[in-house]
């Protein structure tokens, strides 16, 4: 069966993420002590780089048979994972490898921050503090959610967290998250990307994190409950 235009997008980005973290390994000049002496050598490095080529292409087919093998006739449906999550997990593993550019507007104008979000969404947001669980405020951005047309607002936003030693976690905060009646407090893994989530009345958040174990994201993503629903 062919495959929806979310999910079309969800690969689309996760392509990109990965091009953007593996093309510049290819494009790095080969030190002077490993650089072939003879066509054979430079043969065998073709051969090499195609080969890794062809395993990442392997990688993101057998991810895309993973997120549609449930819609394969004869395959016992599973456990639904809502599409914010895997979008959730997806944006996290974009945008928090950057040093750069990590977000749009960084915690120095975190009031205007808040406030921008908050109108850009319809729905006053908080950004949580969470100094008492070891993690301060970078800053954030907006997102354009799956259903955003040309001209319409955008629905998500992305708060971005760090601590003292440089591990990153990010709350992913969709609105219009009313269609979802599962409102209890969940977990999931996309690929090597942990998800805490919930839905709260309209409000569908997703705390995530590659760098940490599950019971330390638990830890946080009770603070960050705790503080949205005090």
């Amino acid at each position: 069966m062919a495959s929806t235009p979310q999910e079309d997008a969800e690969l689309k980005a996760l392509s990109q993420a990965l091009h953007q973290l593996y093309d510049p390994v290819l494009d790095e000049p080969v030190p002077e002590r490993l650089r072939a002496r003879n066509v054979k050598h430079a043969r065998w490095r073709s051969v090499a780089v195609a080969a890794g080529w062809v395993a990442l292409g392997l990688g993101a087919g057998v991810l895309a048979g993973w997120q549609l093998h449930d819609r394969r006739p004869g395959v016992p449906p599973q456990a639904e994972v809502p599409g914010f999550v895997k979008r959730a997990a997806v944006a996290h593993a974009v945008y928090s490898p950057e040093v750069r550019h990590p977000v749009e507007v960084g915690a120095d104008q975190e009031q205007h921050l808040v406030a921008w979000l908050s109108k850009r969404l319809g729905a006053p947001l908080r950004a949580p503090k969470l100094e008492d669980v070891g993690y301060s405020l970078v800053g954030g951005r907006l997102l354009p959610d799956e259903s955003s047309v040309a001209g319409a607002p955008a629905s998500v936003a992305q708060f971005m967290y760090q601590c003292k030693q440089g591990t990153r976690i990010t709350l992913y905060v969709r609105t219009n998250a009313v269609g979802n009646r599962e409102t209890a407090f969940r977990f999931a893994a996309e690929g090597n990307v942990k998800v805490f989530y919930w839905i709260d009345r309209k409000l569908g958040y997703a705390l995530s994190s590659a760098d940490i174990g599950k019971d330390v994201l638990m830890n946080v993503a009770n603070a960050v409950y705790q503080q949205l629903n005090p």
